[in-house]
């Protein structure tokens, strides 16, 4: 039986492990993949308060270690796969095994939206990616086209230039979502030509990424482009059906919350970017998981009182 439990271990629930068990919670943590979330896919950082520049990895790495020595459990390689409320106990049924918590703090982020289009699944690590830092390295000196408009699209943008010969950047409209500075940034890199008003249709080759057929929007032509590689940066999407029993969602799949990160369920709260109205910002995704982890704190500890027939009114 744990305190506090907390799915998900990027920078919101990393955050409030470090909290929680600070607060003296038995906590733990439950991580499909490794510590970072986001912030894994993130060369630099620039806007975090103490830092004048670090790489995502670094503040990770950081934060998994603070969180650990004081004292929170983090389950790496684990997803949580079902969700069940008995009373104050909550029930998490996991890939490897079941665990009990009096508390439940969801911080499982976002996953990479797809562009759900011919051959993106089937050359998956063989051309296909949506995470620059992973795989940039595989294209050294190579041809590669980016997809999307917003800030990711162009942070990657800028991190690959450096590492490629020449990269398309395709995005649908003729303007793009990014803020000015990253789009200034783009505008001035002699190895990038921007593909406007066109789409990518399908994902050609034999063992390895080959050709795009695109399709340019205002006047319908279809045309193919040889390249080595594709990354895709067109958002992301939230993977919430295990607790929406639980929780309340907002039109595009987020959880609402109060503003102590509570959900529509005694015990169970959100945070992070997987939060409705989130800022979708590393210091913002901090706060969230800081104010959670002492909410659920509050909520466990009023729990024990009334178990041992001390209840405090407030």
């Amino acid at each position: 039986m744990y305190d506090c439990a907390i799915v998900g271990a990027g920078a919101a629930g990393l955050s409030a492990a470090i909290y929680a068990a600070r607060l003296g919670l038995k906590t733990i943590v439950f991580e499909k993949q490794f510590p970072g979330g986001q912030l894994l896919l993130t060369e630099e950082i620039e806007n975090y308060p103490g830092f004048i520049k670090v790489s995502g990895s670094k503040i990770a790495q950081i934060m998994a270690e603070q969180a650990k020595l004081a004292g929170a459990q983090i389950n790496t390689l684990e997803e949580v796969e079902k969700i069940e409320k008995n009373g104050h106990i909550i029930k998490i049924t996991t890939s490897n095994g079941q665990y009990e918590s009096l508390s439940l703090i969801i911080t499982a982020g976002m996953t990479h939206r797809k562009l759900s289009v011919k051959g993106e699944d089937e050359f998956l690590g063989r051309g296909v990616s949506y995470c620059a830092l992973c795989d940039g390295a595989f294209f050294k000196g190579k041809v590669i086209a980016v997809v999307g408009g917003g800030n990711s699209a162009l942070q990657e943008t800028t991190y690959l230039a450096n590492i490629v010969s020449k990269v398309y950047l395709i995005h649908r409209r003729d303007q793009f979502r990014a803020f000015k500075y990253l789009q200034d940034r783009v505008f001035n890199l002699k190895n990038v030509e921007i593909i406007w008003n066109t789409i990518v249709q399908e994902i050609k080759g034999s063992n390895k990424v080959e050709k795009l057929v695109l399709k340019n929007l205002k006047n319908n032509q279809v045309y193919e482009l040889e390249v080595d590689g594709l990354f895709i940066f067109i958002g992301f999407e939230t993977k919430t059906d295990i607790y929406k029993d639980f929780v309340e969602l907002d039109e595009y799949g987020f959880i609402k919350t109060d503003h102590h990160m509570k959900t529509k369920t005694e015990g169970i709260f959100a945070a992070g970017d997987i939060r409705s109205g989130s800022e979708k910002q590393l210091v913002t995704s901090a706060s969230d998981g800081a104010i959670a982890a002492i909410r659920a704190f509050e909520y466990v500890k009023n729990l024990k009182e009334i178990s041992e027939g001390i209840h405090i009114q407030r």
